[in-house]
């Protein structure tokens, strides 16, 4: 490293392919959004072209900005088209187009195989070509192996990961050095720093002092990260900025701790970590609230409590098209420390085909309301039925994890999507007891499971007579120490009397079972032969299997 001094001391330290996927990844809903993607996500994205009326060439693999065209125009129609010839990536119109032109340049994107997404109404065409041009430039950047887990956005992730990385604490800043996140590393920090983060921001007399000094002139003309000697009771600090597609976004700074000096590959690490913070930098810029503000609304209106038309609006959904919400459950195995991920692979591929939707966590699941499907009700229920078989296999194949979709019953619009909420967790639920082979179902191709839950839901406050056979065998196996008469008992019932089956689930021998069966009968009296007894343990099974772990009609306290 070498120095530059800028009064006092700092001085310099010593593309892959992109696809749509991880280009939306990047950029946002804030700016751009997918309406329809017949090729998928994985087609490359190499460049961004603003359509030229008196040149209008169209170039393979990049993505063409319709600026000026009317969607709902047979101009459009025929710009798609010719997209789809070239090889175009997509194009992009601009917002508010009618629902006519939807399904007119729908229907084209998949003769074509050409993407179809649209302009925010936030979001200018100048601004739109800076970041896009800078989200192709960063969502190529090699990922820091401290962060590889982290969600788009996820600043303050970004900053402890780099932290552990240098060995030092970690802000990082936009252009304007106001503090966007900041490490969790506060041990001994100096004061600077200690007035940044309680301001969340550069204090003005030392932002002037830098400005004064050339240093951010410095700092946004070089790729180079710049080094400060530590002097008197300031430790040393290194800076680097982050900037995409040549645009600046901001910068990331690092300042020893604890008298201690900064890592051995402090500088290369930062150097790395500036490449791969545009991405951050960029998805933050660019996400705004509206996001939250449509999970919200969609979150109280499948509650039973909110109001459809304030989802309408939030959302830019129709409030009068059918819809229908799919319940997913992506399993134990699935990463529970960055659900964000899984709600953007959710959105994004329910926007590959072609569908509006709001994506909401719900305690351990995912609430997918799916709107704008096909008036007539056959065709609806297919596009539902298609949409949960592919999110289940693309995120047991991203996550490795097993996956149930419950499919809802379609709606007739936003006001009773909540009925559509409960058929769809009914029918995950059922997924989930059965644990067989169906992964995508709905409540009626899983009505024996369903039926069965009601049931015993409905019995749950019922107080049964003490000493039925299951409460004896239960006891029996507590006062007993590695006795299984009720496992025995329910494996046996389970499998319909048969021995064989049952001897195989318990890995027994059929001798050994049929020993177990005599001691069930001993113990509790049960007569197997009776259906009115052996209705009575199923059920009695059943509700010994209530997520409480009491048996029903047993007091629970305060």
């Amino acid at each position: 490293m070498t120095d530059l001094d800028e009064s006092p001391g700092w001085g310099v330290a010593a593309q892959s392919q992109v696809t749509l996927e991880q280009l939306l990844s990047v950029v946002g809903s804030g700016a751009l959004e997918l309406d329809t993607a017949p090729g998928g996500l994985a087609v490359p994205v190499v460049g961004v072209t603003v359509l030229d009326v008196l040149d209008p060439e169209i170039r393979p693999r990049e993505l063409l900005l319709a600026v000026g065209v009317d969607a709902a125009s047979a101009h459009a129609v025929d710009l798609l088209r010719r997209a789809g010839d070239a090889g175009a990536t997509g194009v992009v119109f601009g917002p508010g187009r009618p629902e006519r032109a939807d399904a007119a340049l729908r229907a084209v994107a998949e003769e074509s195989g050409t993407a179809v997404l649209s302009r925010t109404a936030w979001c200018t065409w100048a601004q739109l070509v800076g970041v896009l041009r800078a989200g192709l430039s960063s969502a190529g950047a090699p990922p820091l192996p401290a962060h590889r887990g982290l969600s788009p956005g996820d600043l303050n992730g970004l900053a402890d990961a780099v932290a552990a990385l240098v060995g030092g604490a970690v802000t990082i800043e936009d252009t304007e050095s106001r503090v966007l996140a900041y490490s969790s590393t506060e041990e001994n920090v100096d004061e600077l720093r200690r007035l940044t983060i309680l301001g969340r921001r550069v204090p003005p007399w030392r932002v002037a002092a830098m400005r004064e000094a050339g240093f951010f002139r410095a700092l946004w003309s070089t790729d180079d990260v710049l080094y400060r000697r530590a002097q008197g009771e300031n430790p040393e600090r290194l800076v680097g900025a982050v900037r995409a597609g040549g645009e600046v976004l901001g910068s990331i700074w690092v300042a020893a701790v604890g008298g201690r000096p900064l890592a051995p590959g402090a500088s290369e690490a930062l150097r790395a970590a500036t490449r791969t913070a545009a991405a951050h930098l960029l998805h933050v810029r660019t996400r705004g609230a509206d996001g939250r503000l449509a999970e919200d609304a969609a979150r109280a209106l499948l509650e039973g409590r909110g109001s459809p038309d304030v989802l309408a609006e939030r959302a830019s959904l129709p409030a009068r098209e059918p819809c229908a919400v799919l319940a997913v459950d992506a399993g134990p195995g699935a990463p529970d420390d960055d659900p964000s991920r899984l709600d953007a692979l959710l959105s994004l591929h329910c926007a590959a085909f072609g569908h509006r939707t709001v994506v909401v966590p719900a305690g351990g699941r995912i609430l997918v309301l799916v709107s704008a499907l096909d008036h007539d009700p056959r065709r609806a229920d297919d596009q539902v039925t298609r949409l949960g078989e592919s999110l289940a296999r693309q995120l047991r194949a991203a996550t490795g994890a097993p996956v149930r979709v419950g499919l809802g019953d379609v709606a007739p619009g936003l006001a009773r999507a909540a009925e559509s909420r409960r058929s769809a967790e009914l029918a995950l639920r059922a997924l989930t007891r059965a644990a067989g082979a169906h992964t995508v179902a709905r409540a009626e191709d899983v009505a024996d499971a369903v039926g069965i839950m009601q049931v015993v839901d409905a019995l749950r406050d019922v107080v049964l007579p003490e000493g039925t056979s299951v409460a004896r065998l239960a006891a029996f196996d507590a006062e007993h120490s590695g006795s299984c008469l009720v496992e025995t008992l329910r494996a046996y019932l389970d499998r319909f009397g048969d021995v064989a089956g049952a001897s195989r689930a318990l890995g027994v021998h059929p001798n050994s079972l049929r020993y177990r069966l005599r001691r069930i009968t001993q113990v509790s009296g049960l007569d197997l032969d009776s259906p009115d007894a052996r209705l009575l343990a199923e059920l009695q099974l059943r509700l010994r299997d209530r997520g409480d772990g009491t048996a029903p009609g047993t007091p629970t306290g305060r």
